[in-house]
């Protein structure tokens, strides 16, 4: 209990430290290291057509997602492509164990071309840094790759033209572990209701395409509310157990409680 208490009042120390916004000047896939199933060498030139140019040993994987982030760097299935900045395709290893959606780009992800950068970003960053992680291990995405005119939730015409990417994301990466980050990525992923509420959906392993998905809050409801920094730890701390086995479960147990 000690332990655990310890470990509480360090992440919540760490969400409460300055740090500076990340800035990013080209959106990349990182070359991770350590990967998991092969050697990988991806750099990203912005002289090269479209922005990248790639050296991939060995994986078949990789050099498709990054004909698929050349593929979504032209979109136009939705209005959005009208106001955008840049395609905000997502961004880490490749081959990550976990991988969080959130909702869509906002201002400085939309300047940057780069998810989760911001204040929400800030705080993404700090729990990650609580468990122990770097933000090249793991991959980060959304469920719209552009940014909803002042930031407003997606439509559902513009989910359904962006979903079939980012479907194509995560059945490339195979994550062990997917985190939904907020009630509309929720939804979104899932397919349900959108009157749902997020609270009915925490403590609970969903089952997406033959893979856990956890739910929790978005970081932007931590800013605005700090009392969910306990619960997101609590969920995050349960995620961690998922991808080493500790929490065991198999496709057929969807809607377990945690």
């Amino acid at each position: 209990m000690n332990d655990l208490r310890s470990e509480l009042l360090l992440y919540l120390r760490q969400l409460s430290e300055e740090e500076p916004v990340l800035i990013l000047e080209h959106p990349h896939l990182r070359s991770p290291t350590g990967n998991r199933r092969g050697k990988i060498d991806v750099v990203y030139t912005p002289e090269s057509s479209g922005g990248i140019e790639e050296k991939v040993a060995d994986d078949e994987n990789v050099r498709a997602l990054i004909e698929l982030e050349r593929e979504a760097s032209t979109c136009k299935l939705c209005d959005l492509y009208r106001t955008r900045q840049n395609v905000v395709f997502g961004t880490g290893d490749p081959k990550a164990k976990l991988i969080f959606i959130g909702e869509a780009p906002g201002v400085e992800e939309d300047r940057q071309g780069e998810p989760f950068v911001g204040r929400a970003g800030q705080l993404l960053n700090k729990i990650l840094k609580a468990l122990e992680l770097e933000r090249s291990e793991v991959y980060i995405g959304n469920i719209l790759k552009c940014r909803p005119p002042n930031n407003r939730n997606p439509e559902p015409h513009e989910a359904a033209a962006c979903l079939p990417y980012l479907r194509r994301q995560i059945e490339l990466i195979q994550p062990v572990v997917i985190v939904a980050l907020g009630l509309v990525a929720a939804v979104r992923l899932m397919g349900i209701a959108p009157n749902v509420s997020l609270k009915s959906l925490r403590g609970r392993i969903f089952n997406y395409e033959e893979r856990p998905l956890v739910v929790t809050y978005h970081p932007a409801a931590l800013l605005r509310n700090p009392g969910f920094k306990v619960p997101t730890w609590e969920d995050m701390q349960k995620v961690m157990k998922l991808i080493s086995g500790e929490i065991k479960w198999q496709s057929d147990d969807e809607n377990l409680l945690l």
